[in-house]
């Protein structure tokens, strides 16, 4: 399916360049707006990055959050700096259907394994953002992209393959925010190890011909951010074009 991304800051759409808040760009839109307007093309879901509480988790938008989701016009994933239960447990107290966690799961998978059997497979997205390197190693990024873990995505997924889990958006980290296209390889290739995986494809993807070009790869989802709020096509086309090539 299509899932619509939305970055915010202090209740503000933005997107930021290859993960660096110094390359920021905000856009003239209300959120709430913005779920009404994704919901009426057709979205289902909608994909949540709460960018100032990834900075400060005391600072997080719940109530901005509580609002988007309260309209009930599709479901919501969120994520951004989840560092404990809590931030967990707000989420989902909130409406969220799926909480969205990135280096933590790197960090301290026990913890993170312990949430997906604690809250259910369905209630966690492990959000990996991955550098490849020149022998096509597949290293996870962490702490907003600045830093490399050293850990393989094959090596964290086997781990978590322990606990079910189901949801994984994947993003090559160099395609983010270039609008150049998706790396279709990568999903192909995770999707063949890992069939047991929903996968989420994100970053790069600048046209309509990006979307068509990810169908053979069988992946659950296709992030869209940059290009939806550009305009460079609607949430109405990407839908179209998902389902029928």
């Amino acid at each position: 399916m299509i899932i619509p991304a939305i970055d915010l800051i202090d209740g503000a759409v933005v997107r930021l360049y290859q993960g660096d808040y110094e390359q920021k760009t905000e856009y003239q839109l209300d959120p709430v707006e913005v779920v009404h307007r994704y919901a009426d093309d057709g979205a289902t879901w909608l994909h949540i990055v709460d960018l100032t509480g990834a900075k400060d988790t005391s600072k997080r938008q719940l109530e901005l959050i509580r609002s988007m989701v309260d309209t009930k016009r599709m479901q919501f994933q969120a994520g951004g700096g989840i560092r404990s239960e809590d931030d967990v447990a707000q989420l989902l107290a909130a409406g969220v259907s799926r909480v969205v966690i990135g280096s933590l799961a790197v960090k301290e998978p026990e913890l993170v394994k312990h949430w997906i059997t604690k809250y259910g497979t369905d209630a966690i997205v492990l959000a990996l953002d991955v550098n490849i390197d020149e022998h096509g190693n597949k290293l996870i990024a962490t702490h907003g992209w600045q830093q490399s873990s050293g850990v393989a995505l094959e090596d964290l997924l086997n781990d978590f393959a322990e606990v079910g889990v189901t949801h994984v958006l994947c993003t090559d980290i160099s395609r983010d925010g270039t609008l150049q296209g998706a790396n279709v390889e990568l999903y192909q290739q995770m999707q063949q190890q890992f069939p047991a995986i929903a996968w989420q494809a994100s970053g790069g993807i600048g046209g309509l011909d990006d979307i068509r070009a990810l169908r053979p790869a069988q992946v659950e989802g296709v992030i869209l951010g940059r290009a939806l709020l550009e305009g460079k096509f609607t949430v109405k086309e990407a839908i179209a074009c998902w389902q029928n090539g």
